[in-house]
């Protein structure tokens, strides 16, 4: 099935596109959860239905340069693409559309609880024993995206979010997504967080979805080791270029105790050259499927 087909077979999702929403009116702000470099985020409840939602706003100004590089190749929306996907581990996107300002909105499922990148930055030791199930969780939710027809394209912690419980997580954020096909595989498309981009990102070299298992893995690596494969120098693209000049510390130099074969499938997914990669998330899946813990 190609990506057009799969646009098609969402047809009845796809009808959830409005324009001209007044977006004080059709939602109650409840608080105001993140504002990010291009748009804002609200807990809200939608009062046509009365549901809890989150609801997205972007900042069209600040969107529009990231979205005209790909207007001859009319690229889908950020929220025609979370329409696109349905899986447990990944947010699910209710509507999407124009406010009356002519800025795009999202409605999705809101999440509570913390995110994965605070957990991390406070080393809560509340993961330990849990990080196993939790990885499975985040390579499923990604393997789903690439099912789908799309590459991330940020994967790191800031993109997940669990519940309170540590037993669930998910995957949002389609903002820097794109379709997989060859002509947005093109070299150029420097976007990403640059502590976790793959090299053929930061030396702008032809891309794939490999490049979201690369930063899969620092996200894995880091989750076992609350700290990062390759020395922090600097937060900027800079950092990344140590990422195929400069080998990664290995994980059970942090982790003695780490399951090998975890750690092993881990470090696999950093490989400088993509093609000694896992080829696709459901192989780290299987190389990790007899791990019976996170423990050795």
């Amino acid at each position: 099935m190609g990506l057009l087909d799969r646009f098609k077979s969402k047809s009845k999702r796809d009808t959830s596109y409005r324009t001209g929403v007044d977006i004080e009116r059709r939602f109650d702000i409840l608080r105001t959860a993140v504002s990010g470099s291009m748009s804002n985020f609200f807990m809200a409840r939608d009062r046509e239905t009365e549901r809890l939602v989150g609801v997205k706003v972007a900042d069209s100004d600040k969107t529009k340069l990231f979205e005209s590089r790909f207007r001859a190749l009319k690229k889908p929306s950020e929220g025609k693409i979370g329409l696109s996907i349905d899986h447990p581990h990944v947010v699910t996107t209710y509507e999407h559309g124009l406010t009356r300002r002519k800025d795009s909105y999202i409605m999705m499922e809101f999440l509570e609880g913390p995110g994965l990148h605070i957990l991390i930055y406070e080393n809560d030791q509340q993961l330990a024993g849990k990080r196993l199930n939790m990885i499975r969780q985040m390579a499923e939710a990604l393997q789903g995206m690439h099912d789908a027809g799309f590459i991330h394209r940020d994967i790191c912690p800031r993109n997940f979010i669990c519940n309170s419980e540590l037993d669930a997580v998910t995957l949002f954020d389609f903002g820097l997504t794109l379709p997989d096909r060859h002509a947005f595989h093109q070299p150029g498309n420097r976007t990403g967080t640059p502590l976790y981009m793959a090299p053929e990102v930061v030396r702008r070299k032809w891309t794939d979805h490999r490049l979201d298992i690369f930063a899969f893995g620092v996200t894995c690596y880091e989750l076992c080791s609350f700290t990062l494969p390759w020395p922090k120098t600097d937060t900027t693209g800079m950092a990344a270029l140590a990422h195929d000049t400069e080998t990664p510390e290995n994980l059970l130099t942090h982790c003695p105790g780490l399951n090998k074969k975890l750690a092993a499938a881990i470090m696999k997914c950093m490989e400088a050259d993509a093609d000694n990669r896992f080829a696709t998330v459901n192989e780290f899946l299987k190389a990790i499927s007899k791990c019976q813990s996170e423990e050795e």
